[in-house]
Order: structure tokens, then sequence, then C-alpha cells
């Protein structure tokens, strides 16, 4: 999407004054271990969820959702195996659909109450999947309208053979949102952001988007990370930047939490090949010399969503790469972007 149509959809939306796949996909793009929440081993709680051994064929998907704090987040659900991931993803994003008692507490479903998802055309070489909702997908709260662009687009976009979406209403091409009037001329695509936020005098047309992972926790105590699309001075240094803005931590308004110890510092970001290396001084490690887990999960999470998930993310402290973690894991080699994030074993 150009900047001047990133910029209306903000606008549209009144964040201005605030601040930047066919059907049968069975893979995400991330490809490593899921990072699970952490870090204190608490597992992932939800009411009335359907119990893992009662799945007779499962696999992981990935929708995004609400939580009570209103912001947009992914959670990994463990469900039934199925060719059409895809659809079956949007399916999950249904209010009162199969995702109904299967999200940890506070999270909702986006989508309007009867959506049915008519169809996924996904057209290769455009990387771009059509989606098609019936009316009922138009029948929402104004103050959702951005969030439910943003949760279909990042679940869309999930998939490897997927980088923009285009959304139909029984059949017809959407150019607009029909409440807030959001343009939809363009395909939509990460781009976007999502949680937008702009740092501190900041202007539009001076910045750089950048998405950070941080923090956040439930009223029953589920960790989950979040991702957040912050517009701050215009760089060409993006990865630099994300790391210092992991450092500075999330606004005071969305009731986040950091991924950083204090004081953390940041030596320098480096870029060979597929590798990107991130150099920490020892200020990134606790008492127990030990770095925390989700610092470097979120480090891996914020500098994958810019440069892309088949890059690796090398951790040093002071030049070393025998980095030990708070989750009892090594982090010596190249790190992948995980395939599951914020997983629930339900």
């Amino acid at each position: 999407m150009k900047q001047d149509k990133w910029f209306r959809m903000a606008a549209v939306t009144g964040l201005v004054m605030v601040m930047t796949t066919g059907c049968q996909v069975l893979e995400t793009k991330e490809q490593s271990k899921a990072i699970d929440p952490p870090p204190s081993g608490i597992e992932a709680q939800a009411t009335g969820a359907q119990p893992s051994s009662a799945i007779a064929s499962p696999m992981h998907l990935t929708v995004y959702a609400k939580d009570e704090r209103g912001l947009v987040a992914p959670i990994t659900l463990r469900v039934e195996k199925t060719e059409s991931t895809a659809k079956r993803a949007l399916e999950y994003m249904v209010d009162g659909g199969p995702a109904e008692g299967r999200m940890p507490a506070g999270f909702t479903s986006l989508l309007p109450k009867g959506t049915e998802v008519k169809g996924i055309n996904i057209i290769p070489d455009q990387k771009l999947a059509v989606v098609d909702f019936s009316k009922q997908f138009t029948d929402y709260n104004l103050q959702d309208e951005r969030k439910m662009l943003e949760a279909v687009t990042w679940t869309m976009t999930s998939f490897p053979t997927v980088d923009k979406v285009q959304l139909r209403v029984e059949g017809v091409a959407v150019k607009e949102m029909p409440v807030g009037g959001t343009p939809l001329d363009e395909p939509l695509s990460r781009a976007m952001g999502i949680n937008l936020e702009r740092s501190d005098n900041v202007e539009f047309g001076q910045s750089t988007p950048v998405t950070l992972y941080f923090l956040s926790q439930n009223q029953e105590e589920y960790k989950y990370y979040v991702p957040v699309t912050r517009l701050i001075k215009r760089t060409d240094q993006v990865s630099e930047a994300i790391v210092q803005e992991l450092i500075t931590g999330p606004s005071d308004n969305k009731g986040l939490a950091a991924v950083m110890n204090a004081g953390a510092e940041l030596l320098n970001v480096t870029q060979a090949s597929d590798v990107i290396t991130v150099n920490f001084s020892d200020k990134l490690l606790g008492p127990d010399l030990l770095a925390p887990a989700e610092a470097l999960q979120a480090v891996v999470l914020s500098l994958t969503e810019h440069a892309g998930a088949s890059k690796k993310v090398q951790i040093l402290v002071n030049g070393d790469a025998k980095v030990s973690a708070t989750d009892n894991q090594s982090y010596a080699k190249p790190i992948l972007r995980p395939s599951l994030v914020n997983a629930t074993e339900l």
C-alpha cells in the first residue's frame, strides 16, 4: 500500500490522534519451534475449552483476535486437521463460531456474528488472496473496523502464498468499509501495521513504521505477545531502531509489559547474508547472568517481522554467542522465526 493510503487508513479510523492462502494452505511462513507464553512456565488457560485429547487429528491454527484491552493479537489453537486451512482460520475469527470457548479468557473474535466465508481465491503470481464474505461481514461497530481489517490481513498473510488481501462481500469488491469509510481501493498487506501508535514528536510524513512485540497477560495469568506498529522518526537503520524501541518499551497507555531488563544496552546490529546479528552488552543479563527469554524471543519476532521469516537472528552478549537464557534454551546459534506464536495447550 502506498504511504499516503496508509496514512488515510489511520486517519479514517481515528488513530491519528494517538500516533504507523487456493484455499489449501497447510503451512505458515514462520519455520521454527513455538514461542510459548514466557517466562514463568504458566500454561495457557481458557474456560470451556475442548481438551486437546478430544481432537483426533490435530493441527495448529493461528488467528488474530481482540484481547480484553482491545488490542489485536495472534492466538494459536489446536484444531481438527483440514485441507482448507485458510478458510478454517477465518471461520475461527467469527463471533459465535467454532472458536467460541476456545480462546483464552478475555479474547473475543472480531468478525461479526453469522459471517460466512463464501470463498477464497489465491492468485499465485500476485500472492494475493481474494476473500469473499457474506453480507453479515458489514454488521459491526465503528471501533472494531480497523481491528477487523488488521485481524483478517495478519491472519491471511501468515500463509506463505499470501502477501496481500482483497475483500469482497457477496461477490462484490469492497472499495471502502461501510461504517467508518476506511479506503480499500488497494489490497491490504502488513504494511498497514497493527495496533498503531506514534512516538512523540513524530510526523506521519517523516516516519518509519516498525512492528514490535511486547508482553501482555489476562486475568487468568495467561501471558502472550502483542504486536504493536510504532511510527518512529525516519531511519534507514531499521533493524537497529527496532531493537532500540524494544529497549525503550511499550507505551504507558496500552497496558503492555516491557520485554527487556532495565538498563539493557544495544552495542550494534549487523547483517550478512540471511543472518541478522544483534550484539548486546552484559546489561541485558539478569543477576543470574541469564538473558530473559522473553526479550530474546521478542527480538526474533520483531526483527523477522521486518526482514522476513526466512531470516535468522544471532544473539550475542559482548560479542559472545554463548548466551544462556531463562528458558534453559541455548541461543548460541542463529534462530529462525517461530512457527507458532502464543500457542495454547487446551
